[in-house]
């Protein structure tokens, strides 16, 4: 019986402990639920908890710890002179006995005769199995797959069994406990309230996590390359040269990268803001409710869009086109025909990074301008202002920390942006300042540098997580700062 068996079992167990402990609720106050110190609704849950909970930690904690000990087992029992080779080659033959282990679990008794008398068909059933192989099995693994199978099947056999077992036990104990006086709410509340905390705990040690393996990794890669050097270095080269040349570790210049990242970001802010900021004005204050209704969603739309579909439009159509328009641009004023705009540009990556941004600009800005109290909007009509001065000199006014702290947050979004960048913009690190010559950014080259079958002991791994703490800290300055205004925009009002 397979894991999903028994997670089925305790499910159940733990619907019928819900019925039975509501139902024997009802019972005990003699179909009077005033008597109760809690709802009927509450002793079922009390029940299908103790019955639910044990049994899942039983059954998560013996899975992992029966899983540690059969792998053990089997690495202990493997012969002597494959135990003698590199721990690599034990790991490939070890995965590969695992994956035979599947495989022989579903062949029949003829076909492990079969494969035991000819072990050159061993592949060929493994294969019609669904278990591919890359090379050719050796015999001693046939015998070490069908134990370790069997090791396995055994542990999810006892654990199972253990787990069910720790449900009927819980589910009875519960229904042991319902009482006029027990306090059923008191304790599913307090469950309730340490599965809060448990899901607060894990977010914090998530982010906490991941600023660790940041800056543990960052520091090993400034212990190779200075920090002066990545910092303020302006060539971006993170080959390997030549034996005994001074940049043998190549050059991590942080400044090309940077100021792509930002120039990108700022081109997309410069065309998505207004834009978006006319849309929100225009859905909050002149639109009727039947054509906001249909240009919001459809707005929004935009936002749900995948950015690699982001970038195939800018690969395709808006590269091309700013390229050759700016070909015939160049023609007709000069007679020369050359385009002056790459396809692959900061205004290509720019452009369409906008269109990705514009429902989230006008999505804030018109949630903000709406959040304006009616009565500042109404004396102001009242007073003749028209609609438009109304606009102008009041809610825009109002709301403009609120929708500053919107633009920095889309700002934040414009920096991590990577698919589409790798599309419109390429992957070349040059520093110079035109819009119309390709550039790229940190997160790029943060999956260039992941990209492949890499160890994490070289300079040019290890950037990445310079590269990704960088990023992190910009980011984490503009959304505090975004957020700090917003609670103060708030607490104007409210």
């Amino acid at each position: 019986m397979g894991t999903s068996v028994f997670l089925l079992i305790i499910v159940l167990i733990g619907v019928a402990a819900y019925v039975l402990g509501r139902s024997r609720a009802i019972a005990v106050a003699a179909g009077d639920e005033s008597k109760l110190h809690s709802r009927p609704g509450y002793f079922g849950s009390y029940s299908a908890i103790l019955s639910l909970l044990p049994a899942l930690l039983v059954l998560v904690i013996g899975m992992a710890i029966g899983s540690e000990l059969v792998d053990r087992s089997l690495r202990n029992a493997l012969p002597a002179d494959v135990l003698s080779k590199p721990v690599e080659e034990q790991n490939v033959i070890f995965h590969m006995i695992q994956g035979m282990s599947g495989g022989i679990e579903k062949m029949t008794t003829e076909e492990k005769a079969t494969a035991k008398a000819d072990i050159s068909t061993l592949k060929a059933i493994l294969g019609s199995k669904g278990v591919p192989l890359a090379r050719e099995p050796e015999p001693f693994m046939v015998d070490a797959a069908e134990i370790y199978s069997s090791n396995a099947s055994n542990v999810r056999l006892s654990v199972g069994i253990l787990s069910v077992a720790v449900a009927l036990l819980g589910m009875f104990f519960a229904l042991s406990r319902v009482s006029l006086t027990f306090r059923a709410r008191n304790r599913v509340e307090h469950v309730v309230l340490a599965g809060l905390i448990i899901s607060s705990t894990i977010a914090i040690l998530t982010t906490v996590g991941i600023i660790g393996s940041l800056i543990s990794e960052t520091v090993r890669f400034f212990a190779v390359v200075p920090p002066l050097d990545f910092f303020f270095g302006t060539v971006w080269d993170p080959r390997f040269s030549a034996a005994g040349d001074a940049n043998a570790h190549g050059q991590f210049g942080l400044i090309p990268l940077l100021l792509g990242t930002v120039y990108i970001a700022l081109v997309a802010m410069l065309i998505a803001t207004p834009i978006g900021l006319f849309a929100a004005i225009y859905m909050s204050e002149y639109a009727s409710s039947r054509i906001r209704s249909i240009v919001k969603p459809l707005l929004e739309v935009l936002a749900g869009i995948p950015t690699i579909v982001y970038g195939f439009f800018a690969l395709i159509t808006i590269g091309p086109f700013f390229r050759d328009f700016s070909a015939q641009l160049w023609g007709a004023l000069t007679g020369n025909y050359t385009n002056f705009i790459e396809a692959q540009s900061v205004l290509t990556a720019g452009f369409v990074m906008s269109i990705r941004l514009i429902p989230f600009v006008s999505s804030l800005s018109d949630d903000i301008i709406t959040a304006v109290p009616r009565a500042m909007r109404d004396g102001s009509l009242g007073l003749g202002a028209t609609r438009s001065e109304t606009m102008k000199r009041v809610l825009l006014p109002a709301a403009l920390p609120g929708i500053v702290g919107a633009l920095l947050l889309t700002a934040s979004r414009a920096i991590g942006e990577t698919m589409i960048v790798v599309l419109a913009a390429g992957v070349a690190a040059n520093l110079q300042f035109s819009p119309f010559q390709p550039m790229t950014t940190i997160t790029v080259k943060i999956v260039n540098q992941l990209t492949g079958d890499l160890e994490f002991n070289s300079p040019q791994t290890l950037v990445a997580f310079a590269l990704g703490i960088t990023l992190f800290v910009i980011t984490l300055i503009l959304n505090v700062y975004a957020l700090y205004i917003v609670r103060k925009y708030r607490e104007q009002y409210e």
